[in-house]
Formats: C-alpha cells, sequence, structure tokens
C-alpha cells in the first residue's frame, strides 16, 4: 500500500513538472508572434529608404547641355524669359524676366518679383526656385550659374525656335502633357479661325513687321525667320510677307534711310523697342514717323501702319501670341 502511494506521488509530481513546462514554452510564442506582428504592421506604414518621400523625389531629363535631375513635384519654378509657358499652364512662376533696358513682359500682368538679368544671380538665389527652366540665351556659363542655385533645364536648341514644341518640353519635364495638349488644342482652333477670317479680309497683300528703337532713333525691319513673329504670322497663320522680308536670314536688319521710301509691304505693324506709343521719352524717336521719307511708304500713304503693344509682340510664345491674333483680327477684320 505504502509503495502504491509513493508511486501515485512519483506520478503527480511528474505530471505537474511537464503541465508547467508545456506553459512555460507556450508564453514567449504568444510574445514572439505579437512583436512580429507590430513590426510588420510598422514596417507597412514607414516609406523604404529606396521609395524616398513622394514630396523630394526626382528624376532624370535630358536638355540642351547633358542630364539633369529635376524635381517630380517642384512647388517653387521659374522660367527666365520662359514665364509666358508657364501662365499658359497654369503656374505662377516666382520671379519674372527684367531688363533696364526692355523692362518686364506687361501683358503677363504677373505680381511677382523681378529678376533683373543684367544684374546677378543674388536675387534668384532669394527667391529660392525648386526648379530653374532658361532658354536659348543661357550659354554653358549661364546655365552653370543658375544650376549652383536649384536644378535647372536649358531648352534645346531644336525647339528654340518652336513655341508650340517649347510648351511641349517644358510640360513634360513638370509632368503637365496633357495640360499642354489641352492649350495647343485651343490654341490651334484660335489659329484656324483666325487664318481663315485673315484670309477673306487681306488674302494676299503683304504684312512686315518693324520696330521702333528708341535708343538710336532707328527702323528695324524684322526677318520671315524672327522668332518674335515668323512662326505665327508666316507660318501658322500664312500672312505674305513682302520681298524684303521674305529673303532675310537674318533675325533682323535696320532700313537704312533710301531703303525706307522704297519699302513696298502692304501692311506694315510697329512697334516701339521700349515704353508705350504715349511714354515721355519716346516722343524725340517717334519724330522718324512725320519725317518725308516714312511717309512715301506706300503702307503710309494707305493708312495701313498699325501701331502695336511691345509687350506682347516682342515675344514668340504662347499667350503672347494669343494676343497677336486678337490684335490682326481688330485691325483687320472689319
Amino acid at each position: 500500500m505504502a509503495r502504491s502511494r509513493q508511486i501515485m506521488t512519483v506520478f503527480i509530481a511528474v505530471t505537474l513538472i511537464l503541465m508547467i513546462g508545456l506553459t512555460g514554452c507556450g508564453a514567449p510564442k504568444d510574445t514572439a508572434d505579437t512583436a512580429q506582428s507590430q513590426q510588420v504592421t510598422e514596417n507597412k506604414d514607414k516609406p523604404s529608404e529606396e521609395q524616398g518621400d513622394a514630396s523630394n523625389s526626382t528624376r532624370i531629363v535630358r536638355d540642351e547641355f547633358g542630364e539633369v535631375k529635376v524635381p517630380t513635384d517642384p512647388q517653387r519654378i521659374a522660367g527666365v524669359y520662359l514665364e509666358d509657358y508657364l501662365v499658359a499652364l497654369g503656374i505662377t512662376p516666382i520671379v519674372q524676366w527684367y531688363h533696364p533696358t526692355w523692362g518686364i513682359q506687361e501683358y503677363l500682368k504677373l505680381d511677382v518679383p523681378q529678376f533683373d538679368i543684367s544684374g546677378n544671380i543674388e536675387a534668384m538665389l532669394e527667391a529660392s526656385p525648386d526648379l530653374i527652366f532658361v532658354d536659348g540665351a543661357a550659354d554653358a556659363a549661364k546655365y552653370e550659374t543658375y544650376s549652383k542655385v536649384a536644378p535647372t533645364y536649358r531648352v534645346t536648341e531644336s525647339v528654340v525656335q518652336d513655341p508650340r514644341e517649347i510648351l511641349k518640353t517644358i510640360a513634360n519635364v513638370l509632368g503637365m502633357s496633357d495640360k499642354a495638349n489641352q492649350v495647343l488644342r485651343d490654341y490651334d482652333q484660335k489659329v484656324s479661325n483666325a487664318k481663315a477670317k485673315l484670309k477673306a479680309t487681306i488674302g494676299d497683300e503683304t504684312v512686315a513687321v518693324m520696330r521702333l528703337n528708341i535708343g538710336d532713333k532707328s527702323i528695324a525691319l524684322f526677318g520671315i525667320n524672327n522668332r518674335f513673329v515668323g512662326n505665327i504670322l508666316y507660318k501658322e497663320l500664312e500672312l505674305k510677307p513682302n520681298a524684303s522680308v521674305r529673303d532675310m536670314e537674318e533675325f533682323q536688319a535696320i532700313l537704312s534711310e533710301e531703303m525706307i521710301p522704297k519699302f513696298d509691304a502692304d501692311h506694315i505693324i510697329l512697334l516701339p523697342s521700349n515704353g508705350s506709343w504715349t511714354s515721355e521719352e519716346n516722343k524725340e524717336a517717334m519724330k522718324i514717323l512725320d519725317s518725308p521719307l516714312w511717309k512715301l511708304m506706300p503702307a503710309v500713304k494707305k493708312g495701313n501702319v498699325y501701331m502695336a503693344d511691345r509687350s506682347h509682340w516682342q515675344t514668340g510664345a504662347i499667350t503672347a501670341n494669343m494676343l497677336k491674333l486678337d490684335d490682326l483680327l481688330k485691325w483687320f477684320v472689319k
């Protein structure tokens, strides 16, 4: 009997030890599973280092001087003499181009600080851009200077004369190709409508664009390849240039005094190099329009001289061209 009780006591003790052992093994497993689950959840919510913060992400694009790393979502954009294209895309640039001689592009009606391109780079540095666009006026040295301030995209030489391609290029860098396509659809429709109306009113009568240079009181003739007017007038609208304009290879040329009375364009669009036609400082230069030589031109005799606004006629960008279309319809379509 005593032996049976001893065996039973041993059995109970062994059973208790096994139960304690099993309980002890189970607890750490539950704790480890819980910890691992929490870690998976935390890692899922936290961006990986490879992915990075989307607001700081970049991509590589190719411009005139090679590859450049640009932000995918820039918030502070500068476009040196390319503000027109940014405005067309619905973007307000952080600064606007300014030159002491030429002023600003008033037609854009921008209420942002001026960047004097004849000065130093400090004004651009103070503006703290995320991304800078520059056009053909920026050579390698200027490009390098801008690039020290922020990532800089220089429009390629292959498109600098084509406002459509400039718009598409800038939009592509900004990830706004759909917006650019819509802008160009509206633009093309307006060009098409204006072209039909102008063809019906002036037909094959010749058109030339001139600029009164306020500084030296000379008259500059814009050639067929002049990027301010060449694309919109002679290529898109298919207005007819007179022989002098048609045969010009230069961007522009000064009309000599002996050439002025012989200039035979049927219509002349004239703009001042600076300011407006009512600017006090332009009065002296405007005396050339009262000279006998000027009055001998056929267009002057017929009353076919149109006083244009310098601001949008001295650029060939999308928004400016839209305003040119409005002017042409006002002048030629009664």
